[in-house]
């Protein structure tokens, strides 16, 4: 059995030091549990060893494994979401982190309404451009950020970013600079109705980087659970 509660401890302490390094207290930055694949005994695990909020890829997937684990733990969505998945999408997670495109989150503030309820949201970005990669193009950011404020049943709490993948973090280093940059530059603007108390970045490759640079939510999958099946 790959041991998990061994794994979180040992993240966890990564996550302070690089928090120490930046002057920042660990406290601020949350340890996502990704869940892509992984089986329910693997997740129970990580709730037995004091996980409270995980990344799921897919709705399908997730709607079995939040069924199956229940709601006392957090559950977000991180992959990417297509407009007609939204109705789902606003009754199972607490955030979806993938919006990058008007009409995503025109459907969700939809779907929300309907249900009663304010969606938390994350404007994904892709700052590398990267054509494999999912999020709007950095220069389009502010825009997208700027309509989606006006929905009522939205409430926009940050950014987030997938930075190319590196055999070295550091090189990973400046794309998580260029999500803060645009955190701040937004922040800067007082768009109402705008909180940017989130950046979602850093995964198990280069999460101690991200954290260096301003990471609140790291997205860790095989760190914790071990390598996909």
């Amino acid at each position: 059995m790959i041991p998990i509660r061994d794994n979180i401890e040992r993240i966890r302490e990564r996550i302070a030091n690089a928090a120490h390094r930046a002057g920042r207290d660990p406290a601020t930055v949350k340890l996502m549990a990704v869940t892509k694949t992984v089986d329910d005994e693997r997740i129970q695990a990580a709730i037995d060893a004091g996980i409270t909020l995980f990344g799921e890829n897919y709705v399908q997937e997730a709607k079995r494994k939040i069924e199956v684990m229940g709601r006392d733990v957090s559950w977000h969505m991180i992959g990417h979401l297509q407009s007609n998945k939204a109705k789902y999408a606003v009754n199972l997670f607490n955030m979806v982190h993938s919006v990058d495109r008007m009409s995503l989150a025109t459907e969700l503030n939809r779907r929300a309404a309907n249900a009663g309820i304010t969606m938390d949201i994350l404007v994904e970005v892709n700052v590398s451009g990267e054509e494999s990669k999912e999020g709007i193009p950095r220069d389009g950011a502010i825009e997208l950020v700027e309509n989606v404020a006006t929905l009522d049943n939205l409430a926009l709490r940050g950014l987030m970013t997938m930075p190319p993948w590196f055999d070295n973090p550091e090189d990973a280093r400046p794309y998580f600079i260029r999500l803060r940059e645009l955190r701040n530059e937004i922040i800067a603007k007082n768009i109402p109705g705008v909180a940017m108390t989130e950046l979602s970045m850093g995964m198990s490759g280069d999460f101690e980087v991200a954290v260096e640079e301003g990471a609140t939510i790291v997205r860790i999958g095989t760190a914790v659970f071990g390598p996909r099946k």
